[in-house]
């Protein structure tokens, strides 16, 4: 079996910051490793976030941003279910991490990652099988 990774909405965000070019680089070079791989996963949080993110704090064009979307549909994308919701406030409260954190961590659980790229978790932390890597700091 293949490793799969959970890609975060940071490292999305960052493929496209014009102020930090060395986090841009390699948010760039993971995302075309990992869609090369056809190992990537998203979730539809993810897909929001980064709208909101994109247009908001990067004064993205809404219409581009729309278009970068579109080309996710390469990657794996787990829908949000109620369940998910439940089981991510416990991982909240067991962990101490942000619910939308466990949203996370719980979306790559249920599609079988392997690796949730972020750098908002710890990186090397191991939470429900899924083991956290911050690419900024650490090779993948």
């Amino acid at each position: 079996m293949k490793n799969k990774f959970f890609i975060d909405t940071n490292i999305l965000i960052y493929s496209l910051d014009k102020f930090d070019k060395s986090k841009r680089k390699k948010a760039r070079a993971l995302l075309k490793d990992i869609t090369r791989d056809d190992s990537g996963v998203i979730s539809t949080q993810v897909l929001q976030e980064f709208y909101v993110a994109a247009t908001k704090k990067l004064n993205a064009d809404p219409l581009m941003i729309k278009e970068i979307i579109s080309s996710f549909e390469k990657f794996e994308v787990v829908q949000i279910t109620v369940e998910m919701i439940k089981d991510s406030i416990d991982a909240s409260l067991l962990n101490k991490i942000s619910f939308w954190d466990a949203l996370i961590v719980i979306s790559a659980e249920i599609a079988k990652c392997t690796m949730l790229v972020t750098e908002d978790l710890s990186s090397g932390q191991i939470i429900k099988g899924v083991k956290i890597i911050n690419p900024f700091l650490e090779k993948i």
